[in-house]
C-alpha cells in the first residue's frame, strides 16, 4: 500500500528550471538518488542545489572510485534501516563492477571474503561514522594504507552527507515510484522485478 511522504513532493508543473529538470531526469535514469527525494528537496531550490551539487561533486564524480562510495552508501542504508535508500543502486557503480551479492554482506563485511582490503577500510570508516565509534590507530592506519588524504576527506564527507540524508529520508516515509512513476533507473533488482 502506497503512502504519502510527511512533506509533499513539489508539483511537477512547478519545475521550470531546465537544469533542475535535467537533474530529475538523471536521477530517474541513473538512481542514487531517485526522483522522490529530489522532489522533497526541490520545494526549496537552495536546498535542492546544495544537496545536488555536493552529491554530484563527491559521489557521482570525485577523487575516490565511485563503486567504493556506493558500498559505503549502501552500508549506511542498512545500518540506519532506510529501505528507500537501500533499495536503490547507482547504475554507474554497477558498471564499475559492484555486484548485488556484495550488498548482502555489508553489515558483516569484516567477516565476508568478497570484499577487498581497500573496500573493508572504507567500510570501517562508514561503520565508525554511522555508529559513532571511537577513532583507533588501526582504523586510521587502514585508511592511510589504502587511500590518500584527498580520498579520505571525500569519503568522510560523503559518508556523513549520506548518513544524514538517509536518516531524513527514512523519517519522511517516501516510497519508490511516487514521483516520476514508471521510471526504474537505479532501483535494486528485487524492486524492479516487483514493479
Amino acid at each position: 500500500m502506497s503512502t504519502s511522504p510527511r512533506i509533499p513532493y513539489i508539483d511537477p508543473a512547478a519545475i521550470t528550471d531546465p537544469a533542475m529538470l535535467a537533474e530529475f531526469q538523471r536521477a530517474a535514469r541513473d538512481g542514487a538518488p531517485r526522483p522522490e527525494s529530489h522532489a522533497i528537496r526541490a520545494n526549496v531550490p537552495a536546498v535542492f542545489w546544495a544537496f545536488t551539487n555536493a552529491w554530484n561533486d563527491t559521489f557521482v564524480e570525485g577523487v575516490c572510485e565511485h563503486a567504493i562510495k556506493e558500498l559505503c552508501r549502501l552500508y549506511v542504508s542498512q545500518a540506519v534501516n532506510c529501505n528507500y535508500c537501500g533499495n536503490q543502486r547507482s547504475v554507474k557503480a554497477q558498471a564499475e563492477g559492484l555486484l548485488e551479492d556484495q550488498v548482502k554482506d555489508l553489515l558483516d563485511f569484516d567477516k565476508a571474503t568478497r570484499f577487498s582490503t581497500r573496500q573493508k577500510a572504507a567500510l570501517r570508516l562508514a561503520e565508525a561514522i554511522t555508529w559513532g565509534l571511537e577513532p583507533t590507530d588501526d582504523l586510521w592506519q587502514g585508511l592511510y594504507d589504502h587511500f590518500n588524504k584527498d580520498e579520505i576527506v571525500e569519503l568522510g564527507f560523503f559518508i556523513g552527507l549520506t548518513m544524514g540524508q538517509q536518516r531524513w529520508n527514512r523519517l519522511l516515509g517516501m516510497e519508490h515510484s511516487q514521483f516520476m512513476a514508471g521510471t526504474l533507473g537505479g532501483l535494486a533488482p528485487k524492486v524492479q522485478s516487483a514493479a
